[in-house]
């Protein structure tokens, strides 16, 4: 029996969803912490003493890079899952970009937008 070199129409629809399904959540975190980078779900009044405003500020600048930071990884995985929907169209999705075989579903599940298995990744990280 030949080895199977790409999924099969069911197995790229169920990929799919899961893909979806993370999507969703993922624009919905990304939303959040952008209203939160614009103040859009504050409702608070600025406290009147300096020294508290001082220290409040210090930790603001911190966690507001730090939001900055989770924001753009958010974004990153978010075009991942957008170019996972793209090879699943041209039903290339699940197949290592290094070795041409199938990504193990597992990993696929796990990580629905990888594009390398894990002894692939493993081996270019080692270069």
């Amino acid at each position: 029996m030949a080895e199977k070199t790409r999924y099969t129409d069911e197995e790229l629809e169920e990929f799919r969803s899961i893909i979806n399904e993370k999507m969703e959540l993922a624009k919905r975190d990304y939303d959040q912490m952008m209203r939160v980078l614009t103040n859009q779900d504050s409702n608070d009044v600025d406290d009147t003493s300096p020294t508290y405003k001082a220290l409040e500020e210090g930790s603001s600048a911190q966690s507001k890079e730090d939001l900055i930071s989770m924001a753009s990884r958010q974004q990153k995985f978010i075009q991942g899952l957008k170019a996972a929907l793209v090879r699943i169209e041209n039903k290339t999705y699940g197949i290592d970009r290094i070795t041409g075989k199938l990504i193990p579903k597992e990993r696929l599940r796990a990580v629905p937008h990888a594009t390398l298995s894990v002894e692939s990744k493993m081996m270019s990280q080692k270069k």
